[in-house]
């Protein structure tokens, strides 16, 4: 099997992402308002992202080293069949337990998702052009992430506002259609996706123990170069699955070495604790508070999924200048500021008092939020190696998510308790202390500018 051009791979990096996360546009102004509208509180809401967050912290390394040994494409594809029922448990869910499956569900998927589709772009990158950097394709994937969204959102605006299943709450609509376009997702994923795991153990020296049998044998000497037989090729391939499952926990074990061992990268995952109490904020107390400036819950899924679909505009502008920004000042010091000026943002949207002012604050803070993801993902890939980028990606995933699980009911309480603004303010207040993080990699980073090691930037 040939291996991908960067260029090619590009293409098929971005194509995926688009429909990713269209169909996540189409729910994301409406994933806290269906449950509130079918009868649950502000804290109950938030503690159904609290069991999405517990799940992913569960899954995270067992998934991510999966990947990792077993291979991107066949959890790629688990992950986007479980989106199809997590989709479909979300539309259908009518009391507290049945939204809590399907929030399991859901984090399931992102647990299995999280890493695999960034990772295999990486590898395939550095099959031909070992070492390089890809924050300006990474860059790209972040604005083509928010537009997608952005349209989803703006089409996710106008289902709630036309209502034409009167049967059915405006609420709902969304999730149906996010239901169908997943199933869509799930079909280019296994047609556009190529991956060649010989050149990833190749790559690696990891596939050296992998028993004689279960490797592909040449045509004997004086014979044509004829396929083999299909029985003989399933069971190279079971022996090689078999092999794969059995480095998984070794893949998993190095990951937490290396996040041990290595202060850069451990100072990279605490990153994930501050920004995860972020965005709580912006993705969670974002519609409640509009609701409540505006007067209903149907009100606000119709203006935020407009609201939304502008935020992600913005994110995707963000993006895009995140790598022109890291190409000037140094990546570490991009990054360092976004995520300082993302955390007044989110105060900002807890003082403001009218929905007009709340909506300008969510924009700017949005796109902070955007400007930060290409920069922070560059330097986890500098501390990874292709053996261990999922398993690495996987971790600053599941640390996020054990932040956001274990935030989400706190911040939900602060809200019943004292306000949603409260709630806003403190946890942009606590974001900020996250800068702090970064000191390790700015150091890392300055010395690589002194010894005049300067690496390739695609």
């Amino acid at each position: 099997m040939t291996t991908l051009s960067p260029a090619a791979a590009g293409r098929v990096f971005l194509l995926l992402s688009a429909t990713r996360w269209f169909p996540v546009g189409l729910v994301v102004a409406v994933t806290t308002l269906l449950p509130i509208e079918r009868g649950l509180s502000i804290t109950q809401t938030l503690s159904l992202a609290s069991i999405t967050g517990l799940v992913v912290f569960a899954l995270e390394l067992p998934t991510g080293g999966t990947a990792d040994a077993f291979g991107r494409r066949p959890v790629l594809i688990a992950a986007a069949s479980m989106q199809v029922l997590a989709a479909t448990l979300f539309a259908t869910a009518q009391s507290f337990w049945a939204f809590a499956l399907a929030s399991a569900a859901m984090g399931t998927f992102r647990a299995l998702d999280s890493g695999p589709m960034e990772a295999w772009y990486v590898d395939t990158v550095h099959a031909t052009t070992p070492g390089a950097d890809v924050d300006r394709t990474l860059s790209r994937q972040g604005g083509v992430l928010g537009v997608s969204i952005a349209l989803g959102a703006l089409a996710s605006g106008g289902l709630v506002w036309w209502h034409p299943v009167t049967a059915w709450s405006a609420l709902t609509l969304p999730y149906v259609v996010y239901a169908v376009l997943a199933v869509v997702h799930l079909v280019m994923v296994c047609v556009l996706l190529v991956e060649d795991r010989r050149d990833a153990v190749a790559v690696d020296g990891a596939g050296d123990d992998v028993p004689s049998a279960a490797r592909p044998a040449g045509p004997p000497a004086g014979s044509s170069d004829a396929p083999a037989r299909p029985a003989t090729v399933r069971r190279i391939r079971v022996r090689l699955a078999l092999d794969s499952a059995r480095r998984t926990p070794g893949v998993i074990a190095d990951g937490l070495r290396l996040a041990g061992a290595n202060r850069v990268l451990l100072g990279l995952l605490l990153v994930e604790l501050f920004w995860s109490v972020a965005m709580v904020a912006y993705e969670s107390l974002m519609p409640v508070r509009l609701a409540e400036l505006l007067g209903s819950e149907e009100r606000s899924g119709a203006v935020m999924g407009v609201v939304a679909s502008v935020g992600w505009g913005v994110f995707a502008l963000g993006s895009v200048l995140a790598g022109l920004a890291a190409r000037r000042v140094g990546v570490v010091r991009a990054a360092m500021a976004t995520r300082v000026l993302n955390g007044l943002g989110v105060v900002w949207m807890g003082l403001v008092a009218g929905p007009a002012a709340l909506v300008v604050a969510y924009l700017v803070t949005y796109a902070l939020h955007g400007a930060g993801g290409p920069t922070y993902q560059t330097l986890l890939h500098r501390e990874a190696t292709s053996r261990n980028r999922s398993t690495v990606l996987s971790m600053a995933s599941m640390t996020g998510f054990a932040a956001f699980a274990v935030a989400s009911p706190a911040l939900g309480w602060v809200s019943d308790q004292a306000s949603t603004a409260v709630a806003m303010v403190v946890a942009g207040g606590f974001s900020v202390l996250g800068v702090l993080c970064f000191i390790p990699a700015l150091r890392h980073e300055r010395a690589l500018t002194r010894s005049g090691r300067v690496v390739a930037s695609v």
